[in-house]
């Protein structure tokens, strides 16, 4: 019996030993997955498929509100009044008083509070030029807030508050989204308070619009109206699926057609600001356009198989690798291009200074080249991508 019971023990022992082991070495063989070192430390829900239903019947998001609500902030900002240039001159002050004195002017906005060290994501249309910003927590506290960073051509900022048990949201995983999906929009509209909306995701990848250079809208006819700018799009658990942007309107308020950045592109840019003080992005220097089925055809590819380069930047990257115009540009990086917005994405995601393989359709064949794209520079012309 006693020999027994020391075989069971040691047998215990073994397998506890190489449960460590494996869960220290390769968790992923059982079924966990290793964290990845971050930037900015923040709250992550567990990678999942599609944003769970809400569960049939109920007729409450209650639970969503209460997790999501504390970490939406409002913004409130100011412009010092600029005097007109002849405001000093007594003649004109004489005659015409304080006309050329301008009123300070105020912003109004959201935010939402994405790290415990007090980062907020917002607008950068929400902060621009402003003068002093001051956040708003759901608990009435306030702070002066500083900004870290901006990103005009994502239209996101990067604000630091000073305070204590600072409210937290959780970052979902806004890949996952699938149209029909349910979620809630938190925000300050028109300056009445911290309001909740509801709807669902009516499309995803939305580009074109005109609003950003980068594109790649949530659209949701959660209402979003003026001062939601800079909150939260969040799904049926409270998580982050989106800073609230844009709306399409013809009266000013919300017509069910609101447009949201996605918490992936809005965590690249949070990172990046953060580590680096702005975002790093490839540029190749060509003049693309969308591919017509004709030329298409005349190619030999289907309709929206690539872009079609009709000017390339003299002495540019994508001249020094030998592309030309008429080439159809069909994959970046191994990546498949179908619209210009595509490209421009792809090429903006490439490292500078890192050659990288371009797929290119001339009419006499197939090509790859290789491509070290420059850095871009928000102040070159827009044709330069």
């Amino acid at each position: 019996m006693k020999r027994l019971w020391l075989l069971f023990a040691q047998t215990v022992t073994v397998l506890v030993a190489a449960l460590f082991v494996v869960a220290t070495l390769q968790p992923q063989w059982l079924g966990r997955s290793a964290s990845v070192a971050s930037v900015v430390p923040v709250l992550e829900a567990p990678l999942m498929g599609a944003a769970p239903a809400a569960v049939e019947g109920a007729s409450s998001f209650r639970s969503a509100a209460r997790a999501a609500s504390p970490a939406v902030v409002s913004i409130n900002t100011s412009k010092a009044a600029v005097s007109g240039a002849q405001s000093a001159d007594p003649w004109f002050r004489f005659f015409f008083g304080d006309q050329a004195q301008s009123q300070p002017q105020t912003g109004l906005g959201s935010g939402v509070i994405v790290s415990p060290a007090g980062y907020v994501l917002t607008n950068n249309h929400v902060i621009e030029e402003a003068d002093e910003i001051e956040v708003i927590l759901n608990d009435g506290r306030k702070s002066v807030a500083k900004v870290i960073g901006t990103d005009p051509e994502t239209d996101l900022a990067i604000l630091k508050i000073e305070l204590a048990d600072l409210p937290v949201i959780t970052l979902g995983n806004s890949d996952a989204l699938e149209i029909g999906d349910q979620v809630l929009a938190i925000g300050n509209p028109f300056g009445v308070g911290q309001t909740v909306t509801s709807g669902i995701v009516s499309a995803l990848g939305r580009t074109q619009l005109g609003i950003n250079t980068f594109e790649n809208f949530i659209q949701t006819d959660a209402a979003i109206n003026p001062g939601n700018s800079g909150g939260a799009l969040v799904d049926v658990n409270g998580h982050l699926m989106g800073i609230n942007t844009a709306i399409y309107s013809r009266s000013g308020g919300s017509m069910g057609i609101g447009f949201a950045i996605p918490t992936s592109t809005a965590r690249n840019v949070l990172d990046a600001i953060v580590r680096d003080g702005q975002v790093t992005r490839g540029w190749i220097g060509v003049e693309p356009q969308d591919l017509t089925p004709e030329l298409a055809e005349s190619f030999g590819l289907a309709p929206g198989a690539g872009v079609v380069i009709t000017g390339v930047l003299q002495n540019g990257p994508a001249a020094q690798a030998g592309i030309r115009p008429g080439d159809v540009i069909t994959a970046v990086g191994g990546k498949p291009v179908a619209t210009v917005p595509q490209l421009l994405s792809a090429v903006a995601a490439l490292q500078p200074g890192v050659p990288s393989p371009l797929d290119v359709a001339r009419r006499d064949g197939k090509i790859q080249l290789q491509v070290t794209p420059g850095r871009r520079n928000i102040t070159r012309q827009a044709a330069a991508r």
